[in-house]
């Protein structure tokens, strides 16, 4: 059978839902599991290699389905839920009128104030969250950009489907996702001395996790973190 990239295979294929992606980068074939759309995303690092990967895929059948059956469930942005800010639980509370959510503190810890209602007040809510997000990875991006004597980049703020973040060094940009907040400021961190290293290193050699490893010490907590909990930041909201 051909396989092409981008390809679903039906649950019956492999007894899950899975897609196909190709990924040049990649150095050999994986599996991972996309628990916001539920589904296995099977990775090979070129298409001539995608009926090695389904090969590769039906002797993880079981893992597929185990990973599968503990995804996250989504947590939706409405009042009264709980949201983590840079790892501290944040209540969100519905104010009067149509004003923007902003943050504030009361008694028992930091709160988000929004007004608006159903989907205006989850969308008030994550556009705080995008706005802190750029303000904090905006700061820490030019510490390290400084600390490597790198030209100042253009960075964004998005919301991809798993990844954290990427970086361009042709045209110096570095894309964020804005969930990353959610996580402790450490981890903030580490993604930012993430991908200003790959303006000096645009693989992930050796070489590139000693400039990493310049830049934050040990990464390995922060990035153990993200693949303990990354799922859950992924489904708020959904």
């Amino acid at each position: 059978m051909q396989y092409r990239n981008g390809q679903r295979l039906p649950p019956e294929a492999l007894g899950v839902a899975a897609r196909l992606s190709v990924n040049p980068r990649a150095r050999r074939l994986s599996i991972r599991i996309d628990g916001r759309v539920g589904e296995a995303v099977l990775i090979a690092p070129s298409e001539r290699k995608l009926g090695e990967v389904v090969a590769f895929a039906r002797t993880k059948t079981d893992w597929m389905r185990e990973r599968l059956a503990q995804r996250q469930p989504g947590t939706p942005i409405v009042p009264g839920a709980v949201l983590p800010l840079f790892d501290r639980p944040t209540r969100l509370l519905a104010v009067p009128g149509a004003g923007a959510a902003r943050l504030a503190q009361d008694a028992d810890g930091p709160v988000i104030l929004s007004g608006g209602e159903g989907d205006a007040f989850a969308r008030r809510v994550e556009n705080l969250f995008k706005r802190i997000a750029r303000d904090t990875l905006q700061i820490r991006t030019d510490v390290h950009l400084k600390t490597l004597c790198q030209r100042p980049v253009k960075i964004s703020i998005a919301d991809p489907k798993s990844r954290w973040g990427s970086c361009s060094p042709h045209n110096r940009t570095i894309r964020y996702s804005w969930r990353v907040i959610m996580a402790p400021h450490a981890v903030v961190d580490y993604l930012a001395a993430h991908e200003v290293a790959h303006l000096v290193h645009a693989d992930h050699s050796p070489a590139y996790w000693s400039v990493v490893h310049g830049l934050i010490g040990d990464h390995r907590p922060h990035r153990r973190w993200l693949k303990d909990h990354g799922t859950a930041l992924h489904a708020v909201g959904r």
